[in-house]
């Protein structure tokens, strides 16, 4: 009988999730807001200098003599100015990577997850997901910085994670050992760490990978570093 695969507590607390979400949401807004509001300005535009123009530009008058031309069409240059058509909707890409970033910022923390299929682990990000065998993967251990809430002046802690690199595509995951904003449960970590040992040698270069393994049964042990 196949094992159902677990998933891992690891992602933002409920908490945070939302202020990340209200964060990416008002970011994309802004972003929208300003790749949407030249557009209508352009339109708005059109309308005042529209019909009643006798033209609109340098282009449609360019047979003329330049002494024929209005001084405004004359001082343009040739129409190069922020009086062409669609030269004000050119403003508004200004904010297209910010409507980005905001939309990335709500896949992420929406759909970043984890599971563990016997010793294959499958971490999903914003956009995608990829999976590594922990029983054959290089396994390294690590830290990534976590900021203090404002206002306090101590420097940044960081939060353990384990990184597991398939040894013949390269491609790499990485688990953080916090999830919900706790530790990860005691189960999850011993599942990690048998993940890892699985089959493997205990010498040579898979040495480090059992000391990342043995850390994470200790970790269980004591999970709150007692």
């Amino acid at each position: 009988m196949r094992i159902e695969e677990l998933r891992l507590s690891v992602g933002a607390s409920p908490g945070q999730r939302t202020v990340s979400v209200l964060a990416g949401v008002f970011i994309a807004a802004v972003g929208a807001a300003f790749v949407l509001l030249p557009l209508v300005a352009d339109g708005l535009l059109r309308q005042l200098t529209g019909p009643g123009d006798g033209f609109a530009s340098y282009e449609q008058a360019r047979d003329l003599p330049p002494g024929m031309l209005p001084p405004e069409l004359q001082d343009s240059g040739g129409g190069g100015g922020w009086d062409q058509p669609g030269s004000v909707r050119l403003v508004g890409l200004c904010g297209l990577p910010f409507a980005l970033l905001g939309v990335y910022l709500v896949l992420r923390v929406l759909r970043t997850a984890a599971w563990l299929d016997g010793s294959r682990a499958r971490v999903r990000g914003a956009f995608g997901s990829r999976t590594v065998d922990l029983a054959t993967a290089r396994i390294d251990a690590g830290m990534v910085p976590h900021r203090e809430a404002e206002g306090h002046d101590r420097p940044a802690r960081g939060q353990p994670i384990i990184v597991a690199t398939d040894r013949t595509s390269g491609r790499r995951v990485t688990i953080p050992l916090h999830g919900m904003g706790l530790p990860l449960p005691p189960s999850e970590l011993r599942a990690l760490a048998d993940a890892i040992t699985t089959g493997r040698p205990t010498d040579g270069r898979d040495g480090d990978a059992h000391a990342v393994a043995g850390a994470l049964r200790r970790l269980a042990e004591h999970p709150l570093g007692g």
